[in-house]
């Protein structure tokens, strides 16, 4: 999970044109959660600029506070009421007059949020994002009453145009649709997410030449499950077309595609990756198991070797694969010999990516029900030994780069020595970053790069300009 920090005024370039008028008051923000989460934020930072209300940088002062919260697992939960309690810290010193609190957090919880921290100003499920200016108005007019704001999973995809981005201005996340229908017996997602609704192609495309009007030049195509996009409206999966439309829109250089679900990978899929000038040979796809047991118990409906024979299907047709998966260790009932199964899988599969959540138990979600349950010393333990496993493979993936030269995105300036970036093998804010010295560089660049030293995830590089021939 990543943490975005207390937003500045006026950093990243926006989508939008700000109001005029005289601002309706000032407020801070801050964002948790996935990139998911990320869109729902800027949407919100959007209609509150749209309405007149001013952002700024420190919440020590502003008139109100606004955090937007991931529920996701216990530890998310933990996090996010840590930096609600933050916030409320400064409203019992009289530094800001009021806490709204938004997301996941609210949705999973609902009027309980309120019972166990009273003084919260007002709640926002995940699909009041659009009326937080309403809700911004109760609180700077001193409202008690209507504290609580939920509206039902919308029937169609929200529209995510006209948002007030935090990325830097020459990236973006591209939300291709809401909710989820699988029935993963540990997630909590689809009751705050709801079920899966397809944005329409056209309404992606619309949303995806406005970020590259803005600035934007690599896209990270986000969803729940990205490769049923399509099922719910067209009566069949229409990722590959979806993508074919994307690569068309002028100015974008990367498509990244995360959230990948096994199931539904298509061959025209893969072919459409192997063969693209911009969809990058990165592929985020979350597995969370190899044991056939546990999948079935995880009901994620695909065995192990229908998942080998994917894997060995996209490393045989798509060049220079990058493959970022996350497990799930200490799922209920997993046994020695099976999480044994699940290690020789990682060390035969060798991921260049990869991450590891010990098993976390959510209420309300069918794995409660179920026997077997490990201590906690037992999860985190499997994770961090499996973990262990990870960190020599993705070393050996850093040192086989070494001597080459890669392109390069530039995300920012370090010191007056290096800047930071990262190459197609890299998500921002989840994977390493590459360290680049050299003259002539500035943000939002695509410039080649000799990768010379590895420093534990991270690269770093050195970029000649004589051997830049532009992009």
């Amino acid at each position: 999970m990543n943490e975005l920090p207390i937003i500045e005024a006026g950093q990243p370039a926006s989508v939008l044109e700000t109001s005029a008028q005289p601002s309706r008051g000032s407020y801070a923000f801050v964002t948790l959660g996935c990139p998911k989460n990320l869109v729902d934020s800027e949407n919100m930072l959007g209609v509150l600029a749209l309405d007149g209300y001013s952002l700024v940088s420190d919440p020590d002062g502003a008139d109100f506070v606004i955090v937007n919260t991931c529920g996701f697992i216990e530890s998310a939960r933990q996090e996010s009421k840590s930096v609600i309690n933050e916030m409320l810290e400064l409203k019992r010193q009289g530094r800001t007059k009021g806490v709204i609190v938004a997301g996941c957090l609210p949705e999973r919880l609902g009027g309980s949020l309120l019972e166990e921290m009273p003084e919260i100003d007002h709640v926002v499920g995940v699909f009041g994002r659009d009326e937080i200016n309403r809700v911004a108005d109760h609180l700077i007019g001193g409202a008690r009453e209507q504290r609580e704001l939920f509206r039902p999973a919308p029937i169609t995809a929200l529209d995510d145009r006209a948002r007030l981005r935090i990325t830097p201005q020459h990236y973006a996340y591209l939300k291709i649709s809401e909710g989820c229908d699988r029935t993963c017996t540990f997630c909590a997602i689809p009751k705050m997410r709801g079920k899966h609704v397809t944005k329409p192609i056209e309404q992606v495309i619309i949303e995806a030449r406005e970020l590259a009007a803005d600035g934007v030049r690599e896209l990270n195509i986000v969803a729940q499950d990205t490769t049923f996009y399509g099922m719910d409206l067209y009566g069949e999966v229409r990722l590959v077309s979806l993508l074919k439309e994307l690569e068309q829109v002028d100015g974008i250089d990367w498509i990244r595609l995360m959230y990948l679900y096994p199931v539904n990978f298509t061959d025209d899929l893969i072919g459409t990756i192997a063969d693209s000038g911009k969809i990058i040979p990165y592929l985020d796809m979350p597995l969370q198991h190899i044991n056939d047991a546990v999948l079935r118990r995880m009901q994620r409906r695909v065995n192990r070797a229908r998942t080998v024979e994917l894997v060995e299907k996209l490393r045989s047709r798509i060049d220079n694969l990058v493959l970022r998966t996350t497990f799930v260790v200490g799922f209920p009932g997993e046994t020695d010999e099976q999480f044994s199964e699940l290690v020789d899988f990682v060390n035969e599969t060798q991921f260049e990516r990869m991450g590891v959540f010990p098993y976390s138990l959510e209420p309300d979600t069918p794995a409660v029900k179920l026997d077997g349950h490990l201590p906690e010393d037992v999860k985190e333990a499997r994770r961090d030994e499996l973990m262990a496993i990870q960190q020599p493979i993705a070393y050996a993936h850093g040192d086989s780069l070494l001597g080459c030269e890669l392109d390069v995105l530039i995300d920012g300036q370090v010191d007056d020595q290096f800047w930071v970036g990262r190459t197609y093998a890299d998500a921002p804010e989840i994977d390493g970053n590459v360290y680049v010295s050299g003259e002539g560089i500035e943000v939002g660049d695509f410039i080649p790069v000799e990768m010379i030293e590895r420093r534990d995830y991270d690269l770093v590089g050195v970029y000649d300009p004589e051997n830049d021939d532009g992009d």
